[in-house]
């Protein structure tokens, strides 16, 4: 059962929320605060995040900015805002999806499924093995040494890449276009995918050796 967590300072749609949610079989967590959801989000990992961009104190987007410091969960923006200036801050920060009030709940359970929705890869159920790790592309799945690793889907999209480039290198630019698809329209940087190519590497642990640098350029997965 996939855990949503909601951070939004709206009483009665938080609750609103929740009766939803939990209808549509999700477990639900949440917070009044982006403080007090980032202390919560640290000693839990949900699924999911829907996020109110106007709360007290840090607001929803700066919220977001520190958020994936550390995180990849997937964010749904909740915001009275509409403008197309505040979309394209909201996804360039790194949310996921971005509705506005009012919204349609079946709307939104439609797009909180459609996110929590594991990506199938078309892979025919293979895995792939490379010293001491193993990945598992129809499951979602990568073990180091039969030790299980939880990666967000960018990281394991990042892995997948480098697994199918066969020990060929990738560049810096390719990841990015290929693992972030609004990266055209949001000038990201490429300092992201080396943000998360070190995340990638420490959550392997061992195995994180085998993702090489080519200085200047991209990276490579040791074959």
């Amino acid at each position: 059962m996939a855990t949503v967590f909601v951070i939004d300072d709206e009483k009665d749609l938080v609750r609103l929320l929740r009766h939803n949610l939990e209808k549509a079989g999700y477990k639900v967590a949440s917070a009044p605060s982006a403080e007090s959801g980032l202390k919560k989000l640290r000693e839990s990992e949900p699924d999911l995040l829907i996020l109110d961009i106007m709360l007290p104190g840090m607001d929803g987007l700066e919220f977001l900015r520190a958020l994936r410091r550390e995180s990849e969960v997937p964010v749904i923006l909740l915001s009275a805002k509409g403008s197309e200036l505040d979309r394209v801050l909201g996804l360039k920060l790194g949310a996921d999806d971005y509705m506005i009030k009012p919204f349609s709940m079946a709307e939104l359970l439609a797009r909180v499924a459609a996110r929590l929705r594991k990506p199938s890869a078309p892979k025919g159920g293979r895995t792939a093995s490379v010293g001491p790790l193993t990945v598992d592309f129809a499951r979602h799945e990568v073990t180091v040494e039969g030790r299980p690793v939880k990666l967000a889907t960018k990281e394991f999209r990042v892995l997948e890449l480098l697994i199918e480039a066969d020990g060929k290198v990738l560049s810096r630019n390719a990841l990015l276009e290929l693992v972030w698809e609004h990266a055209a329209g949001l000038d990201l940087d490429t300092r992201t995918v080396d943000q998360h190519i070190a995340r990638l590497r420490r959550k392997l642990g061992a195995a994180g050796r085998l993702i090489g640098t080519v200085p200047n350029f991209g990276y490579k997965l040791a074959r």
